[in-house]
């Protein structure tokens, strides 16, 4: 009987050690749950062993994969760490080097030394279209970079004299083109004209443009504001310091001369508006107007802005934002038009005596005005009561509550006694100059915000406009208007033998353009 159970031990051993070498799972199929929970855990542990060893094994590998991209972001963070701590440092070392650097030095240097200004052809600047076929004249050395707006490059005016193209820069660089305008192809330069405009508005107000307690009085705030020449005489219009950061602006004139040209003083007054010690607490040197339109060899038109001392706007007694009559030789003046933000272009229709007038607006409500002249009552247009434009932040903004009491913007201008815009654009284009073209009823105004021209019609016989006209995004209600954009800001535009003359602020260029 023991030999029988031996025998039967036996076999049980060889088949669980076939089992266990041969992991012949259907045998263990044939326990029940607790046998095979007792074999699992005390005959067959090896299995259990071998795939933990397996998972460790993964779980290696997957740390090891992960400690490779660990180090390799470190080091990447590193590299980024080490870059953003030299483009910081280099940050620095620029930010001290702009607060000693002054753009007016270069363009003084330039001044100084009389020298010439560079021009040729942009061929991937210039452009044509069904309406306008542009040139595009840059500048390839000695580069202006005193702007009004923009401190880099600079900001300057156009004008002509028998036939030869004048500039003048915000800094006073005045110069004419060593070729006459037709004869002009794909390159010239402009030439200096020595002047004493210096004794006027010189280093020491160009340096407060740049250098002054208030951070947000940066730029080219005090400059030349505009140019003209009517015969044998030049007139510059300029931001005085009347008395100590106290300012206005004022006008000049000297007899023109490619060689030298003295100034005198045509037109100032003793009223100015202060940096801070003024009435709205506000100040803004950008918006002081200064275009100048000669009408005839006794008298010139010419615009004045507020300077952000807005209630002078409606006082009759202040020049600040009017447009005035100056008589050239006794020196009077009188008011033609007020209520005025920043009057940036001027055009005088002879034949029916009326003025078209362009202005900045506020936040939106950029205007043409028509003007007409020599009324019993002066003409008021309504800044800072009405306005197709807001306070720069809004009604909402908590800094303009107050504002809007005093000056409350309304959007009639009729209703309260004051004339509409002829014309309105709202958002804002940041208008600049208006002409007239030699095709009746046409004209066309310059932007610098939106860097194009908008060409109009207008029949003043007929007043086939009826105000206001509102113009949004170039789409204009009621009124045929076409925008051609340019790319630029246009500063200032002259239309001379059938062509337009831009100049462009953002690369200092001197833009053709003919009328197709």
């Amino acid at each position: 009987m023991k030999s029988i159970i031996k025998i039967f031990v036996s076999i049980f051993v060889i088949i669980l050690g076939i089992n266990f070498l041969l992991d012949l799972s259907f045998i263990d199929n044939q326990f029940d749950k607790s046998s095979k929970k007792f074999i699992t855990k005390y005959l067959t542990a090896h299995k259990n062993t071998t795939n933990l060893e397996g998972e460790i094994k993964k779980i290696k590998r997957e740390r090891n994969q992960f400690e490779a991209q660990k180090e390799l972001y470190e080091d990447a963070y590193k590299d980024l760490y080490e870059d953003s701590i030299e483009i910081e440092y280099n940050s620095q070392i620029l930010a001290k080097i702009l607060e000693q650097f002054d753009p007016y030095e270069l363009d003084l240097d330039i001044k100084k030394n009389n020298k010439n200004l560079e021009y040729a052809i942009n061929a991937e600047h210039s452009f044509y279209n069904n309406k306008i076929n542009t040139r595009v004249y840059s500048p390839q050395k000695n580069i202006l970079l005193y702007g009004i707006a923009n401190q880099f490059p600079a900001s300057g005016y156009l004008e002509t004299y028998n036939n030869n193209l004048i500039f003048i820069s915000a800094s006073g660089v005045l110069a004419y083109s060593n070729n006459q305008i037709e004869n002009i192809k794909e390159e010239f330069f402009l030439k200096q004209i020595k002047t004493n405009i210096s004794k006027f508005i010189g280093e020491e107000q160009f340096r407060k443009s740049r250098i002054h307690d208030f951070d947000w009085l940066e730029g080219g705030w005090f400059s030349i504001k505009d140019v003209n020449i009517y015969k044998d005489q030049i007139y510059v219009s300029y931001t005085r310091e009347v008395k100590e950061n106290c300012w206005n602006t004022s006008l000049l004139h000297g007899k023109m001369n490619f060689k030298l040209i003295i100034f005198e003083n045509l037109f100032t007054s003793d009223e100015c508006v202060h940096f801070y010690d003024n009435i709205d607490g506000e100040f803004n040197a950008h918006q002081s107007g200064g275009r100048i339109i000669n009408v005839d060899d006794q008298n010139l038109f010419f615009s004045t802005g507020d300077f952000r001392s807005r209630f002078r706007a409606q006082k009759e007694d202040s020049i600040f934002s009017k447009i005035i009559e100056i008589n050239k030789t006794t020196k009077a003046y009188k008011i033609l038009s007020m209520g005025h933000r920043n009057p940036q272009g001027l055009y005088y229709n002879k034949k029916n005596s009326f003025l078209l007038e362009a202005e900045h607006g506020p936040e939106g409500g950029d205007e043409i005005n028509l003007i007409e002249l020599y009324n019993n009552k002066i003409p008021n247009y309504g800044w800072a009561i009405s306005s197709y434009g807001e306070h720069y932040g809004g009604k909402n903004a908590s800094y303009n509550k107050k504002k809007y009491v005093k000056y409350p913007l309304h959007k009639s201008h009729s209703e309260y006694n004051f004339i509409e815009p002829l014309i309105y654009f709202n958002p804002s284009i940041g208008i600049s100059q208006i002409v007239g073209l030699d095709k009746k009823n046409s004209y066309v105004v310059a932007s610098m915000k939106d860097e194009s021209l908008y060409f109009f019609e207008y029949d003043y016989d007929n007043k086939k406009l009826s105000t206001p006209n509102k113009v949004k995004n170039g789409n204009a209600e009621n009124i045929k208007i076409e925008r051609v954009h340019i790319g630029e800001r246009i500063r200032d535009m002259i239309y001379y033998n059938e062509k337009l003359y831009l100049y462009l602020e953002d690369t200092a260029s001197i833009a053709e353009v003919s009328l197709n």
